[in-house]
């Protein structure tokens, strides 16, 4: 009986490390595949980080999940030219909304959606993009995205680890682009749910 009570305690006690619930259950992740924009999209920030003598950043399933959820409330809840900008929440999802403005005082709520949203145990962090174009093929698209990113210091900068992010190692990325919407999120955590599906 003793040893049944300690292979208990033990495999209570390795399951508690692999997934942290912090008083949470765990989070069953749906199926996640990229479309061929979000795929061609993670190709070139791939390139673009390599071309700069970094290495690539490993797709994260929990941090897809949380940039296709953020599109998706986006594409329904967005208000372009508001005050909140494009890393706010709405109400209307089952996440605690936010209005972000340039100052950063609602950075918590971009931080914690990772925990809020799966199992991921680090803070997230999200460049977005949004435009009305239609392009031809989804090389141009994900182009016309980079290069948005490219033009702005703050997002080029996350993107290739310079000034702020400089010291900081991006172990998981997740891509979404929907609609007139695209976001990447990072993080300095490995993703224990591992990838999206190929």
């Amino acid at each position: 009986m003793l040893r049944f009570i300690a292979i208990i305690f033990l495999i209570t006690f390795y399951v508690g490390k692999v997934f942290p619930q912090s008083g949470n259950a765990v989070k069953v992740l749906p199926e996640i595949r990229l479309t061929p924009t979000e795929i061609e999209l993670y190709k070139q920030i791939c390139e673009y980080r390599v071309q700069k003598g970094l290495p690539e950043v490993k797709l994260s399933k929990s941090l897809c999940l949380v940039a296709r959820t953020h599109a998706q409330d986006q594409t329904a809840n967005f208000k372009y030219g508001s005050r909140c900008n494009l890393h706010s929440w709405s109400e209307k999802g089952n996440w605690l909304s936010c209005c972000y403005t340039p100052d950063h005082k609602k950075a918590q709520c971009m931080w914690d959606k990772p925990r809020e949203l799966t199992n991921y145990s680090g803070n997230g962090y999200e460049i977005s993009f949004y435009s009305t174009y239609r392009f031809d093929s989804t090389e141009a698209a994900a182009k016309d995205i980079l290069d948005g990113w490219k033009k702005s210091p703050g997002h080029n900068d996350m993107i290739i680890n310079k000034n702020t992010w400089k010291d900081v190692v991006w172990k998981a990325m997740g891509i979404a682009v929907l609609g007139d919407f695209a976001n990447v999120w990072v993080g300095e955590e490995t993703d224990i749910a591992g990838g999206p599906e190929k």
